[in-house]
């Protein structure tokens, strides 16, 4: 799904608090742009490859914890060093990754742009098919594996950003400005009302009960679970995420018009502007989210917080991007880029496998380890998964030109059968 706290309880909403999913442009062919020569942006691909460690760090807490987006918080891990662990991840990595992968969207929809071109192929029908196959996709992830699925949603606002494909870089951003400052605002009204009526009077009808149940329990009831909160999760990621999602669409296609990643130097004092003054803010209003959501759960401060990290967020994100760029443009950050852009390049297949891998540790898929581990323990688990999805990716490109998802992907979108394995 996304990163949700987007996920604050309005009047007893639980809403996901989950990450975004790498979307249609995780496969995305190689290209600098529209009327360019294809080449494979590394640092596109390395920069999806480090998102997926952030919608891994968020979305594990979905599964192991059954307390996670809800109105209150979970009684068996209490403790100072529990609530640490849960600011940290809320601070640097929740609603910051899903806005990156909307962003890397936005501009993986441009190299789409330049491959139908390359291709003399009508863009309109292949991304038409495209966004159909990712909605399958998307469906039967929800339905099976992971209730709080956002490639739906990917799949029905991308055709926003397709009607909107003649339009001006400038004017993409304008757009996307109003969105992200209409809703904040928004929300921070919504707030301020709560709390001009003496704070929330929702009960707090948790539903952590029915999720360990589900989730501790067999494969049947764990489907069952997924199954049947897929359509009221969706509902809420529109209303929650939708605007912002869309305004990071517009603001990477913009970036892409303009080829931010294929000539980054270009654009050095835009770079250096964003995470100076960017930067500083953005970690303000991280905080101010973080120490709400953890330790003000379910309050009209939170609602408050959330509305203020809805303008906030976006500029940490941004400043993850520059600082990403800046690194991969040095010797030991090329390594670091060569070694994350497999794991980029076959995202949308590693952001399936770590839905059923969460499944079968944390599922009645498997273990049922829900609620059984520490929030430190739950943490380590994450790099351990990380790696091996790395390594996995390097493995696996040896032989084959895409990961499984993106080759079904590829193929509905030019209509034909792809090449599956690499050329040696």
């Amino acid at each position: 799904m996304t990163d949700v706290h987007d996920g604050t309880s309005v009047t007893g909403a639980r809403h996901p608090r989950t990450h975004a999913s790498p979307g249609a442009g995780s496969e995305a062919d190689a290209g600098a742009g529209a009327g360019t020569t294809a080449v494979r942006l590394l640092n596109v691909d390395a920069l999806r490859g480090f998102a997926l460690f952030g919608i891994l760090i968020v979305n594990i807490w979905a599964f192991a914890d059954p307390y996670y987006a809800d109105t209150t918080s979970n009684p068996t891990y209490d403790s100072g060093l529990d609530h640490a662990v849960r600011f940290t991840m809320s601070l640097l990595f929740e609603t910051k990754f899903y806005l990156l992968f909307s962003f890397l969207f936005g501009y993986s929809f441009t190299l789409q742009m330049g491959a139908a071109e390359r291709a003399g192929a009508s863009f309109r029908p292949r991304m038409l098919r495209r966004q159909a196959g990712l909605l399958v996709l998307g469906l039967l992830h929800g339905a099976l594996l992971y209730y709080a699925e956002i490639l739906a949603l990917y799949s029905l606002l991308g055709l926003i950003l397709l009607a909107c494909r003649s339009t001006a870089p400038a004017r993409a951003v304008k757009v996307a400005l109003a969105l992200l400052v209409t809703i904040s605002v928004g929300w921070l009204l919504l707030g301020l009302a709560v709390l001009a009526d003496g704070g929330s009077d929702a009960p707090a009808d948790s539903e952590a009960a029915d999720k360990l149940a589900a989730f501790g329990g067999d494969a049947a009831a764990t489907a069952g679970f997924h199954s049947g909160h897929l359509a009221e999760t969706f509902v809420i990621l529109v209303l929650v995420q939708g605007a912002n999602a869309l305004a990071m669409f517009f603001l990477g296609y913009a970036a892409g018009r303009r080829q931010l990643f294929a000539r980054p130097e270009q654009y050095r004092t835009l770079l250096r502007r964003t995470l100076l003054i960017g930067g500083p803010i953005g970690l303000a209003g991280a905080v101010f989210y973080a120490t709400s959501a953890v330790y003000a759960q379910g309050s009209a401060g939170e609602i408050l917080a959330f509305g203020v990290g809805q303008l906030t967020a976006p500029l940490l994100t941004a400043s993850y991007v520059v600082l990403g760029l800046a690194l991969f443009r040095t010797r030991p950050g090329g390594a670091v880029q060569r070694a994350l852009a497999p794991l980029g390049k076959t995202a949308l297949t590693n952001y399936l496998l770590q839905s059923a891998t969460l499944g079968v540790l944390f599922t009645g898929y498997g273990f049922g380890l829900v609620d059984r581990l520490s929030p430190l323990t739950v943490v380590a688990v994450v790099p351990l998964i990380y790696m091996a999805q790395l390594l996995l990716s390097h493995w696996w490109l040896r032989t084959h030109r895409y990961g499984p998802a993106e080759w079904a992907l590829r193929a509905v979108t030019v209509w034909r059968i792809p090449t599956w394995t690499a050329k040696r």
